[in-house]
């Protein structure tokens, strides 16, 4: 039998606690939901129970925020190693069978963002074919459907569905899919992390991603945007000091 891989259990979610290329073999072995969650969508793990149902049914959640990864090792005594979505993707984007025509699919936030990340990919040799681009429509904050995506995905039977768009909505699509596809691919809920490479965002070094500093060139890039939402995430300290481990009732 493989061997389990090895979590930590905060606000009652199982973080994968290894490297990259670890998760990645994961998620070609067993497939399934893979998140990335954020401290600003974190913050609502208490109040957002679809948002909460797709963090508690993915079957990998990797460690992206930095937030959460300092302040659990300040209140434990063995700490859990953080891992970017940006680290991920960079390591997800290696692999043959990822770059393989055909047998990855995109789901865009907007036009604007396609060509920009498309055309990255394609300078890196990963020429993705148009019919594996779906523009992510205004989904909400009520239950997601979206039976064209559906569709499509039963019809081209792509092994990785790679999600970009927003935390808190993406986990409650790639939840979505997970349970109304017909097959079973690895769906990778990478959010943000493309456009740190292609330049849709600010460009954030891997030094920078490294010491825990892709929300400080996020904000100096655009304050407006950026700096209320992580102000919110600031929430998150006072949910892990109460609950720690333990899963946050849901507020009535």
């Amino acid at each position: 039998m493989p061997t389990p891989p090895v979590t930590h259990r905060i606000l009652g979610i199982d973080f994968f606690d290894g490297s990259a290329k670890e998760a990645i073999e994961i998620m070609r072995t067993n497939r399934g939901l893979l998140v990335v969650p954020a401290a600003p969508a974190l913050k609502d793990l208490d109040c957002s129970p679809d948002y909460r149902d797709a963090l508690l049914s993915a079957d990998l959640a990797i460690t992206d925020s930095a937030f959460m990864v300092l302040v659990w090792n300040r209140l434990q005594p063995v700490p859990i190693r953080r891992l970017s979505g940006l680290v991920y993707l960079r390591e997800l984007l290696s692999e043959a069978d990822v770059r393989k025509p055909g047998n990855s699919f995109w789901i865009m936030a907007s036009p604007v963002s396609a060509r920009r990340n498309l055309a990255w990919l394609a300078s890196q040799g990963i020429v993705i074919p148009e019919d594996n681009v779906y523009m992510a429509p205004m989904y909400g904050n009520g239950l997601i459907d979206d039976p064209a995506l559906l569709e499509r995905l039963n019809r081209l039977l792509p092994e990785h569905v790679i999600v970009t768009i927003g935390g808190g909505t993406q986990e409650r699509l790639g939840l979505y899919l997970k349970r109304n596809l017909a097959y079973r691919p690895a769906i990778h809920c990478i959010g943000a992390a493309i456009a740190f490479l292609s330049g849709d965002q600010v460009h954030i070094p891997v030094w920078a991603d490294r010491f825990y500093l892709g929300w400080l060139f996020r904000s100096l890039a655009e304050p407006k945007r950026y700096i209320p939402r992580y102000w919110e995430a600031r929430k998150l300290l006072a949910i892990m000091l109460r609950n720690r481990s333990r899963l946050p009732a849901l507020k009535p």
